[in-house]
């Protein structure tokens, strides 16, 4: 099996599951946020997770193709840089989280976005 599709096929499922989580449970998710940028450690801590798995993702999966694999290779370099923008700058995501997530629409958009992305990258890594 590829490492492409490997990826696809443990971001898939998780992005499907946190899709469905996002819009059955919005309020909460939005207090989980307001919550989670008030506490300095919960910031650099999901900078951790964010650029290692971020790292782990561009080490099985990197190219710039012109297929749905490419997905694999953005989502890698977004999780790299989130992950250093919340290391290096957690008062400033802190700003930028509740700016986007304070919007009524906001969590809904989120939600559908991460469960459509999440069941093509499932549909992708499971069809063969």
């Amino acid at each position: 099996m590829q490492p492409v599709v490997f990826i696809a096929r443990i971001i898939g499922p998780l992005f499907v599951v946190l899709g469905i989580g996002v819009l059955v449970n919005e309020r909460l998710y939005a207090d989980m946020i307001g919550e989670a940028v008030l506490a300095p450690i919960l910031i650099y801590l999901t900078g951790l997770l964010a650029f290692t798995a971020g790292v782990a993702m561009l080490n099985g999966y990197r190219a710039w193709t012109a297929d749905w694999r490419v997905i694999i290779t953005i989502l890698g370099w977004i999780m790299v840089i989130a992950g250093v923008v919340r290391i290096v700058l957690p008062t400033v995501t802190a700003v930028i989280a509740l700016s986007l997530y304070s919007g009524p629409a906001a969590m809904t958009v989120v939600g559908i976005i991460v469960l459509a992305l999440g069941g093509y990258l499932s549909f992708e890594g499971y069809r063969r």
